[in-house]
């Protein structure tokens, strides 16, 4: 799969609300094209703008020939708590590939700072412990993903803003409805 910005502007989608428990953007999405959709239709959720993004790019792309959004689970050891934990990948896709043959991808979208091992700071915060849980657990469902993969003839692949803006990260941030005085 190409490292090409995903662009979603000539599209038009039905986007429904969700109970607003939660500080980041979600709903269910209503595709244009449910043909290509395996699982159920009518609850496809998504738990974030980006993923929202990407759910997009996938029903009006015409070489992602089928999704799925959280329909199986990879079992993975946590190293937080040495007990079998359920990793749910967030899409598999099933691409045309520009050279004509058919791939299917395990797909997990994530921001960039979420993938990288958080910088050593000179004092040890609450927030510097989560991020250096959040990083092991995450490591951990990656690492089971691949193997995963590497069984069922599929690629791992894992998408942060780069991919889904253009390539240079803009607009990665949520534009806050309140007006600044």
């Amino acid at each position: 799969m190409e490292q090409a910005s995903i662009n979603t502007s000539n599209c038009y989608y039905y986007v429904g609300k969700m109970p607003r428990d939660s500080k980041y953007h979600q709903g269910l999405f209503h595709p244009r094209h449910p043909e290509k959709y395996v699982g159920d239709v009518n609850n496809i959720v998504y738990r974030s703008s980006w993923e929202l993004r990407f759910l997009q790019y996938c029903d009006s792309n015409d070489n992602i020939l089928q999704y799925a959004s959280e329909e199986f689970s990879i079992p993975y050891l946590s190293p937080i708590d040495n007990k079998v934990h359920r990793y749910y990948p967030d899409y598999l896709i099933k691409v045309k590939e520009s050279n004509g043959s058919i791939k299917k991808y395990v797909i997990e979208v994530k921001p960039k700072r979420q993938t990288e091992k958080p910088k050593k700071r000179s004092r040890v915060t609450k927030t510097y412990i989560n991020e250096m849980r959040l990083y092991a657990v995450n490591q951990a469902k990656w690492k089971y993903a691949q193997e995963f993969c590497k069984d069922n003839l599929l690629e791992f692949k894992i998408i942060t803003e780069e991919q889904l803006f253009n390539n240079n990260g803009s607009g990665t941030r949520r534009v806050s409805r309140k007006s600044k005085k």
